[in-house]
């Protein structure tokens, strides 16, 4: 039994610093979420909501995101059309805390690793607005595309980015990978 964890330790290490981060993140952020009460829209997503905005203001000045009555999340006007809302899922932190689990279960130095996961997370947030962006901009002339378009294509644009830069983090900072090749 012991020769069977010395030989899978590292996958074994692998396993339980992912579940783990991934759990302890998580948790965390269901727990923002409830300090919001579940009828108004949070931080992250209302902060979204408004860089989407004043990107899509210099396509349209008239853009903007209106609260919805009961305030739990934004109507998107674009063109003087009602395009879409922005709900409390469009903000990318749960792609954000599988792509900080990730880089933490191939951890390095306390250093690199959280600079690695604060960049890349930046890099994610940042681009997840200018993919609601395009969504929005694209929804508005092509209506009748939203599954094609939100469903398929974007997600795949997104999570192509994090499994690339996954790859980076493996490949250019993570030693085990390196020592083993």
């Amino acid at each position: 039994m012991n020769n069977y964890i010395q030989e899978y330790k590292p996958f074994l290490l692998f396993l339980a610093k992912f579940f783990i981060s991934y759990l302890l993140l998580t948790v965390m952020y269901q727990v923002y979420l409830k300090s919001y009460n579940g009828n108004s829209v949070d931080g992250i997503t209302s902060n979204v909501s408004l860089l989407s905005e004043k990107l899509l203001q210099a396509i349209d000045e008239n853009a903007k995101m209106v609260k919805d009555t009961r305030g739990e999340y934004f109507l998107v006007i674009f063109n003087n059309n009602y395009v879409g809302r922005i709900i409390e899922g469009c903000n990318a932190i749960s792609v954000i805390i599988l792509f900080v689990s990730f880089i933490v279960s191939f951890s390095t130095t306390f250093k690199t690793t959280f600079l690695f996961a604060l960049g890349g997370s930046v890099l994610v947030y940042l681009l997840n607005v200018l993919r609601i962006v395009f969504i929005i901009i694209i929804l508005d002339k092509y209506p009748g595309n939203e599954h094609i378009i939100h469903g398929v294509v974007f997600p795949l644009i997104i999570y192509g980015i994090v499994f690339m830069l996954w790859l980076l983090w493996i490949n250019k900072f993570y030693k085990y990978a390196s020592k083993k090749a």
